[in-house]
C-alpha cells in the first residue's frame, strides 16, 4: 500500500482527499490511498510519520506551510524563496522502528520539500491577464500568499500587500480608496475569509470602485463564487476561483510524488 495525505488543522472539508481517492479508482491504482491528518501542533508531525510506514507523501495546508520547513532535510529552490512549503516528499522510507529514533539527519529517510502553488497559480493566472494588470493587491499575509507574491514578481507584476494590521510596507484594508484601486487592477485574494460555512463574508475592500478592467482571483473555491466574486461579477469585473490551482497543484504534487 502507498499512502499519501493532507496535514493542517482544521481539515473541516478538503478538495484533495476526494480529488486524489477519485483519481486513483479511475486510474485503477487499488493500493493507494490519501487520507486526511489533522494536526493542530506541528511537533505531532514527526510521531504522525513514525505511525504509517506506508506513508509516501504529504499536501500542507493552513497553518503549516511555513512551520513545516523546520522539519524537512531538503527544500526545493522556489519554495525556499517562497518561504512556504505544501508538498513533502518522504525519500528513501525505512523501516518503521528506525523513524525518529534520532537525529532526522542520521537516517536514510528524508523529507524533501515543494511549493505546488506557485505553478498552480501562474498557470491558472495567465490566461486571463491583460496588458493594464500590471499592478496587484495581495489580499492577506499567509503562506498561500508568499506563492502569489512569488509569482507576480516572476511575471513583473509590482504588488502591494493589504492586511488588517499596518505593517512595513503593507497596506491596511482602510488604506483601500478609489485611487489605490483604479490603479491596482489585479486583486487576489489569499485569505479563508468568505469559505463555507462563512459564504456571506468578504474582504473589506471597497467594492463600489471596481471596474470592467479589474481581475479579481479568489484562491477559495467553496463556495464556487464566494461573496468576493459576486460583488466583483456584479461590477463588470473579471473573476476566477481556486478550483483550477487546486487540480494544477494536486496534478503537480502527484508529479513530484512519482519522480
Amino acid at each position: 500500500m502507498k499512502k499519501y495525505g493532507l496535514i493542517g488543522y482544521p481539515l473541516t472539508h478538503s478538495f484533495s482527499k476526494k480529488y486524489f481517492t477519485e483519481k486513483f479508482v479511475k486510474e485503477g491504482l487499488d493500493n493507494y490511498e490519501y487520507e486526511l491528518y489533522p494536526l493542530p501542533n506541528l511537533s505531532d508531525l514527526p510521531e504522525l510519520i513514525n505511525g504509517i510506514p506506508d506513508l509516501c507523501g504529504l499536501n500542507v495546508t493552513v497553518p503549516h506551510k511555513i512551520g513545516v520547513m523546520f522539519y524537512l532535510d531538503k527544500v526545493d529552490p522556489a519554495a525556499k524563496e517562497i518561504d512556504a512549503v505544501n508538498c513533502i516528499k518522504i525519500v528513501n522510507r525505512q523501516p518503521v522502528e528506525a523513524f525518529f529514533s534520532g537525529e532526522l539527519s542520521s537516517m536514510q529517510m528524508s523529507l524533501e520539500g515543494y511549493n505546488t502553488d506557485a505553478y498552480a497559480f501562474e498557470q491558472s493566472l495567465k490566461p486571463l491577464l491583460k496588458k493594464h494588470h500590471h499592478k496587484a493587491l495581495i489580499l492577506g499575509t499567509g503562506g498561500a500568499s508568499r506563492a502569489v507574491a512569488y509569482v507576480l514578481k516572476k511575471l513583473g507584476i509590482s504588488f502591494k500587500k493589504v492586511s488588517r494590521r499596518a505593517t512595513g510596507k503593507q497596506l491596511t484594508y482602510k488604506k483601500l480608496d478609489a485611487d489605490i484601486l483604479s490603479d491596482y487592477t489585479l486583486i487576489i485574494n489569499t485569505s479563508p475569509v468568505g469559505t463555507a460555512p462563512h459564504i456571506n463574508e468578504c474582504p473589506e475592500i471597497p467594492y463600489e470602485f471596481l471596474t470592467s478592467k479589474h481581475l479579481l482571483y479568489d484562491l477559495v473555491y467553496n463556495p464556487v463564487e464566494t461573496e468576493f466574486l459576486k460583488r466583483a461579477k456584479a461590477k463588470g469585473a473579471a473573476i476566477k476561483n481556486g478550483l483550477e490551482m487546486l487540480h494544477l497543484q494536486a496534478e503537480k504534487s502527484w508529479e513530484i510524488w512519482n519522480s
